[in-house]
């Protein structure tokens, strides 16, 4: 998978898309023939069990990027630009990205509409693939504390549109639409020339995002009406954690077959 057989995709097949944060989660994901990876400053909730993404470091993104491309050599993986990665100076931006390709990533992703269009241009026309992030993007959500859906309104639904043009011009590949009223997100789709990837917003997008953590089942902290849990890993891995706490406590593990005897290899 590349840049140009992404856009080719729109319209012709739906994008499914999941974030990733380690080695086998990666390792899974491509095996299971995902089309893209997306390495989220999610990994601040959900792995380092922050309160939010905005303590997120580039360092803390590289080493989960390196992680991921590890696991999965031959997927195309989409780097988050954390806070403060790109609310700098244009050769600050530059070198994060460089550092994010150099460690594995196919594209970047930067959150916000026409506020980061021009950067996200310089970018692009500078050679770097750029995924764009418009809808509720959780760096400004975070610190004003809100997370409202968008297109409820008028002036939201001529934002978004704002949005899309104006990163379309700046030369996106894809647009994340985080929590987008489903109809706005199907006429944002339909206007636009490049693949609309879906998280929250709707059945019309050209394809759709979700977390790992919340496919499986895993986080249970949180649990907005969009997410879909295609499995119920948290109760199968404290069943697993208690019957090897029952089995050491018993003494029925380890077993003979578990132990080494004379020159046995491993």
């Amino acid at each position: 998978m590349n840049v140009r057989e992404i856009v080719q995709m729109k319209g012709q097949s739906k994008l499914s898309v999941i974030s990733a944060y380690s080695y086998f989660e990666a390792k899974f994901a491509e095996e299971a023939g995902l089309d893209m990876i997306i390495v989220g400053d999610s990994l601040g909730t959900l792995v380092m069990g922050k309160r939010d993404t905005l303590s997120v470091t580039m360092d803390e993104m590289i080493w989960s990027l390196k992680s991921v491309r590890r696991g999965a050599e031959n997927s195309f993986i989409v780097a988050d630009m954390p806070f403060g990665s790109y609310q700098c100076s244009r050769e600050k931006a530059v070198e994060n990205v460089v550092s994010f390709l150099r460690h594995g990533a196919s594209a970047v992703k930067i959150e916000g509409g026409f506020e980061t269009a021009n950067l996200i241009k310089h970018l692009v026309d500078s050679g770097f693939p750029v995924m764009g992030h418009i809808g509720i993007t959780p760096h400004h959500a975070s610190l004003v504390g809100e997370y409202p859906v968008q297109g409820r309104d008028e002036k939201s639904i001529k934002r978004l549109i704002e949005s899309v043009n104006e990163l379309e011009e700046a030369g996106v590949f894809a647009i994340l639409l985080e929590m987008v009223v489903e109809d706005v997100a199907k006429r944002l789709t339909e206007d636009s020339s490049v693949p609309t990837i879906g998280l929250g917003s709707g059945r019309y997008c050209d394809g759709q995002f979700l977390r790992w953590h919340d496919l499986l089942g895993i986080n249970d902290e949180s649990s907005p009406r969009y997410i879909k849990r295609f499995a119920d890993l948290k109760s199968n891995i404290i069943s697993a954690l208690r019957r090897f706490d029952e089995e050491v406590k018993s003494g029925v593990f380890p077993e003979e077959k578990n132990a080494f005897e004379g020159t046995e290899e491993i």
